[in-house]
């Protein structure tokens, strides 16, 4: 019997100094969330989604330059945020191998 894997939302602003790095890390994210802002992707998750983004995002940032931040929001909380103005948001179907 198949479970559905528990997701939850993860913020992830980065700040990366090297034009080739920084592509390389929006790839990854625009794979799995949402761009809300310039360096700020909405990423609806599991557990092993979520692990695997960080080791792939670790492997192509420089840890002396750059940095990346997860911020991991509740789902109750989720409900509660506002947009202004109002957009609609869908996120991509992830699948993991």
């Amino acid at each position: 019997m198949k479970t559905r894997s528990k997701k939850r939302m993860i913020v992830v602003a980065y700040d990366v100094s090297d034009d080739r790095r920084r592509s390389h890390v929006v790839k990854l994210l625009e794979r799995v969330g949402i761009r809300v802002n310039f360096s700020v992707f909405e990423c609806m998750l599991t557990d092993r989604q979520y692990d695997t983004l960080r080791k792939d995002i670790l492997k192509c940032i420089s840890t002396k330059e750059d940095t990346v931040v997860y911020y991991p929001i509740c789902l109750d909380c989720y409900a509660q945020i506002v947009y202004q103005p109002e957009k609609r948001k869908t996120y991509p179907v992830v699948r993991v191998v």
